[in-house]
């Protein structure tokens, strides 16, 4: 019986490369893989998924997903799954549930202001099987935070949605996000 997995994790924790390791995984066992992943999520390029420890792949976007033929595949592995809508996690509970392929969604559980992302919600609700990818805070202890940097401090207002990586955010622990503390990171120059 196929399951619907999200993985979620705060930035930086690997979850792309995480993500294309599954897919290498499926693809040296013979089996057939889509990736996926929005259109919005433009920042590495079209119809690539990228870490930041260099590996890529190509993808298709989830507004193509309704359209194709997915019992072609034995898997569908979707990263930035956040950024999901409430009707495309329901597409992807079909894909799992009428279709039986697993499907394993990657992404961020909580925006920069600690609230869900509308994909991070209703995964979070319907998921059969919910794992966290583990990163840590510059001061050692787990990361679940993300924090949005600009001019060197924490910002706490703004769109929800502003694609970034290690430029504009940074995971910290919740004590170090809610005192606005970026520690050894106050020097990279964040955000500026």
């Amino acid at each position: 019986m196929a399951k619907l997995y999200y993985r979620y994790g705060a930035m930086g924790s690997s979850k792309t490369a995480n993500a294309i390791m599954v897919e290498y995984n499926y693809h040296e066992r013979g089996q057939k893989v889509l990736m996926v992943k929005p259109a919005m999520e433009n920042r590495d390029g079209a119809r690539t998924v990228m870490s930041r420890c260099g590996l890529s792949t190509e993808c298709v976007y989830m507004e193509e997903l309704p359209a194709m033929e997915i019992r072609d595949y034995d898997c569908v592995i979707v990263d930035e799954a956040q950024f999901l809508t409430k009707e495309q996690v329901q597409f992807l509970v079909h894909v799992v549930d009428d279709l039986n392929i697993p499907v394993i969604a990657y992404g961020l559980r909580a925006d920069f202001q600690g609230n869900f992302f509308e994909g991070s919600q209703w995964l979070m609700a319907w998921a059969d099987t919910i794992e966290e990818i583990k990163t840590i805070c510059w001061c050692g202890k787990k990361a679940i935070c993300n924090a949005r940097v600009m001019n060197g401090r924490v910002v706490r207002e703004g769109d929800q949605i502003l694609l970034g990586g290690n430029s504009q955010y940074v995971s910290l622990c919740r004590k170090h996000w809610a005192n606005g503390d970026l520690g050894n990171f106050k020097d990279l120059h964040l955000g500026d």
